[in-house]
């Protein structure tokens, strides 16, 4: 039996070369057009909202703007403890601490102010404060021009 030099070696083990839609990726590009088209002349989505006009409720759980919470007489909840800007990863709560002029606490802040810019909306300073003063709200649209609007001092936080 003569062995035949001249043969393909890809053919002599079963192998076809790749055809020209292989080759070009031909078939996967024309499927992705067909996608393209398909969503192209399908009607709107239901899930498209007009902003502006109406606006979506956050999910539950959502954490936004903060807001520095009051007790039944109307005086502010912190008691300056500090444990909401040790607890912070971007430190951006500032407090100093003046003492009350109330008999049921030792302390208030004097200052309380919060760096939005810096803040990355975790949750620590609401988890860590021991008496529930702070809080973070589901408002999400927070608007500002400069930075200085981005810093919330307590007159800001408490009208919330």
């Amino acid at each position: 039996m003569a062995h035949d030099h001249g043969s393909d070696p890809q053919e002599a083990s079963g192998s076809k070369k790749p055809g020209l839609a292989e080759r070009t990726y031909l078939i996967p590009l024309i499927k992705g057009l067909g996608n393209t088209l398909r969503h192209m002349v399908k009607p709107w989505d239901n899930n498209t909202q007009q902003y502006p006009e109406n606006r979506r409720a956050p999910f539950p759980g959502y954490r936004g703007e903060h807001r520095l919470k009051r007790d039944e007489l109307g005086r502010e909840k912190c008691v300056a403890c500090f444990m909401c800007s040790t607890a912070c990863p971007s430190h951006c709560i500032e407090i100093v601490a003046e003492e009350a002029p109330w008999a049921d606490r030792e302390k208030r802040p004097r200052l309380f102010n919060i760096d939005l810019m810096r803040c990355i909306y975790c949750g620590m300073c609401e988890e860590a404060c021991p008496c529930d003063a702070i809080e973070l709200t589901p408002v999400y649209n927070i608007p500002s021009r400069t930075r200085a609007e981005k810093i919330y001092d307590k007159e800001r936080l408490l009208s919330n």
